[in-house]
């Protein structure tokens, strides 16, 4: 949204990035928001701008898909991590729940992935043993903490390989 008011090339910009973390095509986001997929087309080529009716649906499929009627759970890592997460739906009992990937490299930017992620509506939070004691006592939404077990046992063997 803040993207359409920046200018028409920004918000096209943000559009195919959106298509794109979603793993969407055009045509299958036409479907999702029921927008004609002609009307996509020339608003993402530029021969088009939405009007605002346009737009409100949008937004409103964005966030349908992504979850953010507070129905997702919020996961932060690396992205290399987030890259090995095929599944962006998940069903958990009789819920169908939306992961959402909050990119973060340093414990300062978990941190605030944690508490956007919160802000985004987020049920719930995933993350490192790093970091999950500090955000526990900052979020009101329960937080889970990634156990590595395997990874790390692999790492491990990868050193002593090393060293050999």
């Amino acid at each position: 949204m803040k993207a359409a008011f920046e200018s028409d090339e920004r918000m096209r910009e943000a559009l195919k990035e959106v298509f794109s973390d979603l793993g969407l095509s055009a045509r299958e986001f036409s479907k999702a928001s029921e927008i004609p997929q002609s009307t996509l087309y020339k608003i993402l080529s530029g021969h088009r701008e939405p009007n605002i009716t346009t737009l409100r649906q949008i937004v409103k499929t964005i966030k349908l898909l992504e979850g953010s009627d507070g129905n997702f759970i919020a996961i932060i890592a690396a992205r290399p991590v987030l890259d090995k997460i095929s599944e962006k739906k998940m069903r958990i009992g009789d819920k169908m729940l939306t992961l959402r990937e909050y990119s973060a490299t340093t414990i300062e930017e978990a941190i605030i992935a944690a508490v956007r992620a919160e802000r985004d509506g987020a049920s719930a939070l995933v993350c490192a043993p790093i970091v999950s004691p500090t955000v526990e006592k900052l979020l009101s939404i329960p937080v889970a903490t990634i156990i590595p077990k395997d990874s790390v046992i692999r790492a491990i063997e990868v050193a002593a390989r090393k060293i050999e």
